[in-house]
């Protein structure tokens, strides 16, 4: 019950960025799930649905390098702004019935899905140094449980026949109801310019290990996430025989296991080394994809996934936490902003090269890739991160991701 009782506590800190990050869970979940039908229904193949998933990265980037300044000027309307653009390129996305429409409506959905992303994040950054609690992997657990319940929910609604268009269209009749939330309490909205006794460090360049080593490890660990979000229905249905429903409890147990897993990393980050968690996270999820490689069966698919998205979930968080901590608040934005570029490029290179990899050999051999890359992390946390982090609460190398 103390847990319960704390885990309202911390939401409720952070209601609006909650807000935002249930409503990029339920787009991408419901996406997830819709996948192998959108696919059908613009008539593409393996390698130019993966090159197609490619075209985000307009939007994204962009909108993640003007997502600062969107922010100072919107202010508390920013996230409504990006929830309601995600509504409108869903639905792009669900009309689609040819490559171009569908590659158009990815743009639009990677630029309402970065500015978006910054600005939670930030938001939530901003909070942990208010209250000097860790609330980022809480956050993001939140995403993980809507992403859940919208791909089994998506699932099932394509079971029974449902297209993609009135699935998405429905959701954006929920955003459009739920805009009003998403409004960023003002004090929070200046905190990071109006904090004037907090040391404020320069604003690191790109190239800096402040921005560069949390990035890689955020976009090592998007690209597992982002392979199972993509590809892991179209994996059961197509290698495995399942049907359409069978398919989507492939990214609803990413989804589960993924809230269960940051929900534990909110309560283990308070007392345990944040490095030493992300490198055999690291590990759990390479471990996970394998067994999905392998899979002979729909459940042994399943069991992948799961392990895949138990040990991915604490890892984009704690970076995204690190990178806020030593940015200091003056930048904090601008750094997240930054980190978050490199991060996302997991999130488009990931269901690009599953795709091609597929194309050139099978989707077994795809998600082994996956496992291969997840083995980094570690390095870099020991080689990279390790002696850029100060230590915490008195313990030598500790980070708390506050």
């Amino acid at each position: 019950m103390h847990a319960l009782t704390k885990i309202k506590q911390d939401l409720s800190l952070t209601m609006r960025p909650v807000f935002g990050f249930m409503v990029l869970g339920i787009f991408w979940g419901s996406y997830a799930a819709l996948a192998p039908q959108i696919k059908a229904q613009i008539g593409a193949g393996d390698g130019l649905f993966g090159t197609l998933l490619l075209m985000s990265a307009l939007g994204l980037v962009t909108a993640m390098w003007l997502a600062p300044r969107v922010d100072r000027h919107l202010g508390k309307w920013g996230l409504p702004l990006g929830a309601g653009l995600l509504a409108l390129s869903f639905a792009v996305l669900g009309a689609a019935s040819r490559p171009l429409e569908f590659g158009i409506g990815m743009v639009l959905a990677g630029a309402a899905s970065g500015l978006t992303d910054v600005i939670i994040n930030a938001r939530v950054s901003e909070a942990e140094a208010a209250y000097k609690r860790p609330l980022m992997s809480l956050n993001h657990a939140m995403f993980s449980f809507a992403y859940a319940l919208a791909a089994l929910s998506a699932g099932t609604a394509r079971e029974f026949d449902a297209s993609a268009l009135q699935v998405f269209l429905g959701l954006g009749v929920i955003v459009a109801l739920a805009l009003p939330i998403l409004r960023s309490p003002s004090f929070l909205v200046g905190a990071s310019r109006d904090c004037a006794t907090e040391q404020v460090v320069d604003l690191a360049p790109f190239w800096s290990g402040l921005v560069i080593w949390p990035g890689l490890v955020v976009m090592f660990g998007f690209m597992s996430e982002a392979a199972m979000e993509s590809w892991s229905a179209l994996h059961i249905e197509r290698s495995l025989g399942g049907r359409a429903v069978e398919g989507a409890i492939g990214p609803f147990m990413l989804g589960l296991t993924m809230g269960i897993g940051r929900l534990a990393g909110h309560f283990l980050t308070q007392a345990h080394d944040t490095l030493r968690m992300v490198s055999r996270a690291a590990l759990v999820s390479a471990a996970g994809a394998v067994i999905a490689a392998f899979a002979v069966t729909p459940e042994m698919a399943y069991t992948g996934f799961a392990i895949q998205g138990l040990g991915v979930s604490i890892i984009a968080p704690l970076a995204l936490g690190l990178a806020g901590q030593l940015a200091g608040s003056g930048e904090r934005t601008r750094i997240i902003a930054r980190v978050s570029v490199i991060g996302f490029a997991g999130f488009l290179l990931a269901p690009a090269t599953m795709g091609w990899m597929a194309e050139l050999a099978s989707l077994r051999v795809a998600f082994g890739m996956i496992a291969v890359i997840l083995l980094i992390i570690p390095l870099i946390c020991a080689r990279a991160l390790r002696p850029l982090s100060p230590a915490r609460g008195g313990q030598e190398g500790r980070i708390s991701g506050v």
